[in-house]
């Protein structure tokens, strides 16, 4: 059998795709690169909105509480929380912790050295430090030479839930212008 004759000329009339696409981008030409420089930058960093978030909540927090600067404070160095064995106020004392962080709150003003703490210990709550030491001054320069920081600074550690105790330490690790206070784990 033959093949009709009209079915062998459409054949030849339908080119192939490629060489139709050829054919329909024969004249095109590349676009000339632009004269600029493209500058990449920098992604931006990530912003670290829980813990802002988080230490907003702590000072809020102070906010609330009342700072009775009348109030008298015991103050014989030391505070243990209350079911704790004694033996850590001895081992705080002989810096049995090595003191993994320091806060010096020399030239700030009482409200500003309770911020300061507040969220230094909430740093150090967040990156697991255990043995911390705050340096608050003995007060030389206070108006009566009064220690205002020592006072607010304790009275402020043993309220917190974090702080299990403190002791002011050795003369070379600050003597009775410092504290050194153990966080719980």
């Amino acid at each position: 059998m033959s093949k009709p004759q009209g079915t062998r000329h459409k054949a030849q009339e339908v080119p192939d795709d490629l060489a139709a696409f050829r054919d329909a981008v024969r004249d095109v030409r590349p676009i000339p690169a632009p004269n600029r420089v493209v500058h990449d930058l920098p992604k931006p960093r990530p912003h670290p909105a829980k813990r802002e978030e988080e230490e907003q909540a702590v000072l809020d927090e102070l906010a609330r509480l009342t700072f009775d600067d009348d109030a008298e404070f015991e103050d014989d160095g030391m505070f243990l929380r209350p079911g704790l064995p004694r033996d850590i106020l001895r081992k705080l004392t002989r810096t049995h912790w090595v003191i993994q962080a320091n806060l010096d709150l020399h030239g700030l003003t009482g409200d500003e050295a309770v911020a300061e703490t507040a969220v230094f210990l909430a740093g150090c709550k967040r990156s697991g430090l255990r043995c911390v030491r705050i340096i608050h001054g003995k007060g030389l320069r206070s108006p009566g030479r009064e220690p205002v920081l020592k006072r607010r600074i304790r009275k402020l550690l043993t309220r917190r839930d974090e702080v299990l105790a403190f002791v002011e330490p050795r003369a070379i690790h600050g003597g009775g212008g410092a504290v050194v206070v153990l966080l719980e784990a």
